[in-house]
């Protein structure tokens, strides 16, 4: 049983069998994919306050720390991107940063924000008027909470991480699988195209993984709203300072990931921090959202690769490279954004014929 999937009543089935047949996994069983996607995205760090304390996270800051960006440095950041041709907004940030930040919390109040999702709307349509589309991943989140902010981005995500409970996510605080599962859950019934993935390294073992790649194919199966499926390994920074996982671990999990997710979800990798040319052949087809404007602020020690060695991976692989939309091309076909995403799509201007070349 996952930990925390009765509290939330999340129903997943990942039998014993299912997991032994996925750790038989392994490179061989894979083939190497067409071609190669990435996204051309600004990384908007809203807060980076948040009430877990995870162990490898050089994100959070401490309370009295926290930063909270106004609207005028999101415009700022947005605009910027959108002169270098980017097409997402990629805005973060930690759990429910106003349930124990106070500083926080006073600052949304004084600006007249009810809640850091209430400010997160504004943000959106701020990208949005500076000719982004908006990509969501401020971490655990109720159906409530998502509803407030699904019509103004184009996808969203969460890192389901893992369905284990391990001590790098311990303490009072601990992140509950069961309460990742349950946003996967909001995404589907919302209708949200979404992004989650695994955590490589973090005290998990093989089964662990198994388990949650079958539970991410389990939601999808009953959702069809999964877009990709990142495999992401743990990296040293000055609070985790374990060694990421070993190169012969990435490819059996990568390749686990690949067997066992529909052909239809994307097996990304982050190139700042996989050793991608090591991993082409067990699957992977998707290079994530990189930024020529911004730094990967969670993962502030490894920068982002430019254009020009996104496209050297895809000539090693003997592959064509090809920029996509947050929202893929499947899922913007089977209707699932809303008309102001379609709208700003669709739109006869800068902005609308950037994301439009960016289309199948």
């Amino acid at each position: 049983m996952i930990p925390g999937a009765d509290d939330y009543g999340i129903a997943i089935d990942v039998s014993d069998a299912a997991i032994d047949r996925l750790l038989d996994a392994r490179p061989a069983d894979t083939d190497p994919a067409p071609a190669l996607t990435y996204a051309r995205n600004v990384f908007v760090p809203l807060t980076t306050a948040c009430r877990y304390t995870c162990t490898y996270c050089t994100y959070y800051d401490p309370p009295g720390q926290a930063s909270l960006l106004s609207l005028e440095e999101v415009r700022e950041i947005c605009e910027e991107g959108a002169d270098a041709g980017c097409t997402e907004a990629l805005f973060t940030f930690g759990d429910d940063p106003d349930d124990r930040y106070t500083e926080i919390h006073a600052q949304l109040d004084e600006w007249g924000y009810d809640s850091i999702h209430d400010y997160l709307r504004a943000a959106c349509e701020v990208a949005l008027d500076a000719g982004l589309l908006p990509h969501s991943n401020p971490g655990d989140q109720t159906r409530e909470q998502m509803a407030l902010v699904a019509d103004v981005n184009a996808s969203m995500g969460v890192m389901l991480e893992t369905t284990a409970e391990v001590q790098a996510h311990g303490g009072p605080r601990g992140k509950n699988p069961g309460q990742r599962l349950n946003t996967l859950r909001n995404a589907g019934e919302l209708g949200v195209p979404f992004t989650t993935g695994i955590l490589v390294g973090i005290g998990e073992d093989w089964r662990d993984r198994a388990e949650a790649l079958l539970a991410i194919r389990e939601l999808h199966e009953q959702y069809d709203h999964i877009q990709e499926v990142i495999v992401q390994p743990v990296s040293p920074n000055e609070r985790w300072k374990q060694p990421g996982p070993a190169l012969d671990i990435m490819r059996r999990v990568t390749a686990m990931a690949r067997v066992a997710l529909p052909e239809e979800v994307s097996v990304q990798v982050p190139p700042n921090l996989a050793p991608v040319r090591d991993l082409l052949d067990c699957g992977v087809d998707d290079l994530g959202g990189v930024s020529p404007v911004t730094d990967d602020h969670i993962n502030p020690d490894y920068r982002w690769p430019a254009l020009r060695e996104l496209e050297e991976i895809a000539a090693y692989a003997g592959v064509p490279l090809r920029e996509r939309l947050p929202v893929y091309q499947r899922h913007l076909d089977a209707g699932w954004v809303s008309d102001r995403i379609r709208g700003a799509i669709e739109a006869d201007d800068d902005a609308g014929a950037r994301y439009r070349a960016r289309l199948d």
